[in-house]
């Protein structure tokens, strides 16, 4: 056990002599790289938070520096036969993603591939479980990319309508929380604490896409309401004369439904300047539009007249309506007051 620790400790030194004396180009940065070394060791005791928080500030503050991570993570997890080190490398990965930076949502699928991972230090009757583990967490984190990617893509292309976006990201994770609900300890051999560090980082992950699933959820209903304009009820203001007028006449005993029913007369003026013929018209026009086809009365506080000669398609005779009414002064008639209460039709 002590020779495994001395041998993990000697590999990770000989990689950061290495990358302090290699040649020096645009694809690697020492500080950053020495960084990833040391949050990467092999010593499955250690967690070196400190270098992870500088490699997740090197990413926050410049989008250069992801080209280097991605060169430096990638050579060092191809290389790497030890499970250790690769979910340590997979955490680190996940956290970068965390970052919201829009340099790493472009970035698509992760820069190495752990689909098929086995560790080569220790007999697979102990190590099984430990692959297992590695390979799912890294299934979740490599589809996790490529739908950020895909999604950045989208909304800068406006490629979908809005609802259909959102059932397609509601689809999207929920096949990403499959995946998350698979990245658990299957072999009894698993209660280390690295571990159990990497089942805090997926169980707020799943938290994270149940909340995503959800509000995505509430924009499909809300985008699924009908908006259309025209089967929304037309509002009219109401005016400030006419509500005055109103108040005067529930004040002075009048009928609320005074002219209402009749359709023809609307004010004071109108039936006053009414004459013998206009109003015979209006009697007219007024029972061709109602096409009443039975008895209809008319109750006046002044005077009544009974429409006897009516048939079913109109007025029989008109001459009769013109005779009764004449030798009556209809301009002091209040025809405003007039009041159908009921239309019988047999």
């Amino acid at each position: 056990m002590l020779w495994k620790l001395v041998s993990a400790a000697i590999k990770d030194n000989n990689s950061l002599i290495k990358a302090k004396f290699s040649r020096k180009d645009s694809c690697r940065n020492y500080d950053l790289e020495a960084a990833i070394i040391k949050v990467t060791s092999h010593d499955n005791y250690v967690i070196d938070r400190r270098n992870a928080q500088i490699v997740f500030s090197w990413i926050r503050a410049s989008s250069i520096s992801l080209r280097p991570f991605v060169w430096a993570l990638s050579k060092r997890m191809e290389k790497t036969r030890s499970w250790v080190v690769a979910l340590k490398g997979l955490m680190l990965m996940h956290g970068v993603l965390r970052c919201k930076v829009p340099a790493v949502q472009n970035m698509g699928r992760l820069p190495f591939d752990f689909s098929d991972f086995t560790d080569g230090h220790s007999k697979l009757s102990k190590t099984w479980g430990f692959n297992a583990f590695i390979r799912d967490y890294y299934a979740f984190l490599d589809k996790r990319a490529a739908l950020s990617y895909d999604q950045h893509n989208q909304k800068a292309q406006h490629r979908y309508p809005l609802m259909l976006q959102g059932l397609l990201n509601v689809q999207n994770l929920q096949f990403l929380l499959g995946l998350l609900l698979k990245v658990r300890p299957l072999a009894d051999n698993m209660n280390v604490g690295l571990i159990i560090e990497a089942m805090n980082c997926v169980t707020v992950e799943i938290f994270d896409v149940y909340s995503k699933i959800c509000n995505e959820i509430a924009k499909v209903e809300y985008y699924g309401t009908p908006t259309n304009a025209n089967e929304l009820p037309t509002v009219t203001q109401i005016l400030e004369e006419d509500v005055q007028q109103k108040l005067e006449r529930i004040a002075n005993g009048d009928s609320d439904k005074t002219c209402r029913d009749i359709g023809f007369v609307e004010n004071d003026k109108m039936a006053k300047d009414l004459t013998k013929e206009n109003l015979i018209d209006a009697i007219v026009g007024q029972i061709d539009k109602t096409k009443v086809s039975g008895l209809e009365t008319i109750i006046t506080d002044k005077w009544v007249v009974f429409y006897e000669n009516l048939n079913v398609n109109g007025i029989k005779n008109i001459n009769t309506v013109a005779e009764e009414t004449a030798g009556k002064d209809l301009n002091l008639i209040p025809i405003y007051h007039y009041e159908i209460l009921d239309l019988i039709n047999f």
